[in-house]
């Protein structure tokens, strides 16, 4: 028999930058695992595919994150499918891999925008209802970077760095009504924001090397740590950031 506090059967999860990446992999994750999906991203035509390609039941908007002005608005859009959710997974994320020296202001904005501000805002509209109901699971990405630097990724660090403290602070203010704040800091791993890094052989062999396991991630590494954080298993689990990253950071 299965361990029930695993299960996510039956819940409602928001998950942000479900069109690619990290956040379609977690979406589709939780749609396979019995919880009802709405995934959010800019990209239309994407959503479609991932709903197309995913089990379970799913829905999808298409939505400018970065105007966390309009949060409010996506958070009733959000709710309309399935009722409100009980979990949210904010995955939408932008690295504008700039110099120091190089760092627009507008490219700087972005990132703080989209990586920082837009998942403190579109939580601080979901969490009315999860109090109301007692029981809440925020899911966080922060990065490498939320504690190591990386050449060409200031603002990028900057905001995961953000990240993570926004993560104690979401769990120190909301775990008292039963709803926990923690965040997944991925190593390595294949996705539109790491394409950079792995359309050069070299230094993905060095990542690699880096790592205690001896290779990068792949996105399927990260369906097990999510599903505990987004169930009853993680019931006295809050505030933490859990790397990843196949040991990178243990060395």
């Amino acid at each position: 028999m299965g361990d029930d506090r695993f299960s996510v059967a039956g819940r409602v999860a928001c998950v942000t930058g479900a069109s690619g990446g990290i956040g379609r992999a977690l979406a589709s994750a939780l749609a396979a695992a019995g919880a009802r999906v709405v995934g959010v991203a800019r990209r239309a035509e994407a959503l479609d595919a991932w709903r197309a390609e995913t089990d379970g039941e799913t829905a999808a908007l298409a939505a400018d994150l970065s105007d966390y002005a309009s949060l409010e608005t996506l958070a009733t859009a959000v709710s309309k499918p399935f009722g409100a959710p009980d979990i949210l997974v904010n995955a939408a994320g932008l690295n504008a891999r700039q110099p120091a020296d190089e760092v627009t202001p507008e490219a700087w904005r972005a990132t703080i925008d989209l990586n920082l501000a837009t998942p403190f805002f579109l939580a601080k509209a979901l969490v009315p209802a999860m109090k109301a109901q007692g029981w809440g699971r925020i899911l966080n990405i922060a990065s490498l970077q939320t504690t190591r630097a990386f050449p060409g990724g200031l603002a990028y660090g900057a905001s995961k760095g953000g990240v993570g403290q926004l993560t104690r602070a979401m769990a120190e203010a909301w775990s008292g009504d039963g709803i926990t704040a923690n965040a997944l800091a991925p190593g390595f791993f294949p996705t539109e924001l790491t394409s950079a890094v792995f359309a050069d052989p070299e230094r993905a062999a060095r990542n690699a090397a880096q790592t205690c396991i001896g290779r990068n991630g792949v996105l399927d590494d990260l369906i097990g740590p999510a599903l505990f954080f987004c169930s009853d298993a993680s019931a006295y689990v809050t505030g933490q950031i859990l790397n990843v990253d196949g040991g990178f950071t243990a060395k």
